[in-house]
């Protein structure tokens, strides 16, 4: 497997895209009470119906990561950025797997997040 294979692999699970977030946009497609109870630093929201009527300005130049509760919103929002042209990753169990990996998101205000 090239370095490239291994980073794009990478890029669908928690801990690779927390190792890589300097590097890619982080797009969370959950519902706006969800982002509301916990949300990891950087990442955008636009949610999931916004994503498919075609909101959401991305630097084309970086790689966007999706993120839902569990993976399976998320997975449509990426199948839907790749068709416009946009290198588009599901990270594959969502903020929960984030949540079981231990790795740091909040809520606004700098409080301790949940995930909803």
């Amino acid at each position: 497997m090239s370095a490239e294979q291994t980073e794009r692999e990478e890029l669908t699970h928690p801990k690779g895209v927390w190792e890589h977030r300097d590097e890619v946009q982080i797009l969370d497609v959950r519902e706006q009470y969800e982002w509301d109870a916990g949300r990891i630093e950087a990442a955008v929201h636009v949610p999931l119906n916004d994503v498919m009527g075609g909101a959401g300005e991305f630097d084309e130049s970086k790689p966007v990561v999706v993120v839902c509760r569990s993976g399976n919103r998320s997975e449509l929002a990426a199948l839907m950025l790749r068709a416009r042209g946009l290198e588009a990753y599901n990270l594959e169990g969502g903020m929960e797997a984030w949540e079981q990996e231990k790795l740091p998101y909040g809520a606004p205000g700098g409080g301790p997040g949940r995930v909803a």
